[in-house]
């Protein structure tokens, strides 16, 4: 019998942290669908990654669209034959303290880095059961764990990432689905070059941003047999910033 391949999907795979995922997941055997909004860096990424030998496919996906979600779980059953992880990656930041903050901007955050992992969870878990089970890494931040200044709408988001973890690694373990959640400090992404000073990642202990290949092992380890008793955690990696 032919052993079953196994397939991830990593939302905001265009760049930056979902494409170091993507690359350090199909380089250990899995393929990987990575899906954004940012198809033109999303080709760009899959067809890096395929020249290097890596199966990876794009697929376009708004993440806060629950439709969309739908359709491309459908689509990677399709065509991928099954889905077995889930990397809910996708995410904004916006830097505004709360005397200033408009509740529009709040929304967009909550909508994008919190929602979208609800929606995630809901389109994902099905076919994770048709197969047996899965694993589900929701990327939270350490912004989730403390304070900073001007990041009350992102730490609340990312809090509520952990809030969902827990729950869903409960409701999910029956079906054989594991759930946990990384919380990264600043990595050196595109996303956190304009971070002001202050910011989540300031200060750390090691003096500096995690590279993005320093988060990506971890994906990998919560991905495989080897966390196969792990669910329902949180897993820092920040340089020490928390431990202040």
């Amino acid at each position: 019998m032919t052993e079953q391949t196994t397939v991830a999907l990593v939302t905001g795979g265009a760049r930056g942290q979902g494409a170091a995922h993507a690359e350090a997941l199909a380089a250990n055997g899995i393929r990987v669908v990575i899906a954004d909004v940012r198809d033109d860096d999303g080709n760009r990424t899959a067809h890096e990654l395929n020249s290097k030998g890596l199966p990876v496919r794009y697929l376009h996906l708004d993440v806060t669209d629950e439709e969309a979600w739908h359709a491309a779980v459908a689509n990677i059953e399709q065509n991928e034959g099954g889905l077995d992880v889930l990397v809910n990656n996708a995410g904004i930041i916006r830097v505004t303290r709360l005397a200033d903050l408009d509740p529009k901007e709040w929304d967009l955050l909550q909508k994008v880095n919190s929602t979208s992992v609800l929606l995630g969870i809901k389109a994902a878990a099905p076919a994770m059961a048709r197969r047996g089970g899965g694993s589900i890494i929701n990327i939270a931040s350490t912004a989730a764990h403390r304070g900073a200044d001007g990041y009350g709408a992102y730490s609340a988001s990312k809090a509520a990432v952990l809030a969902l973890t827990r729950a869903a690694a409960l409701e999910l373990a029956p079906q054989g689905i594991r759930v946990n959640s990384i919380s990264p400090g600043g990595v050196d992404t595109p996303m956190n070059l304009d971070e002001p000073a202050g910011g989540t990642s300031s200060g750390a202990p090691l003096g500096r941003r995690a590279r993005v290949d320093e988060i990506s092992p971890l994906v990998v380890f919560l991905a495989g047999a080897g966390a196969s008793y792990v669910t329902g955690s949180d897993y820092l990696i920040d340089g020490g910033v928390t431990i202040r």
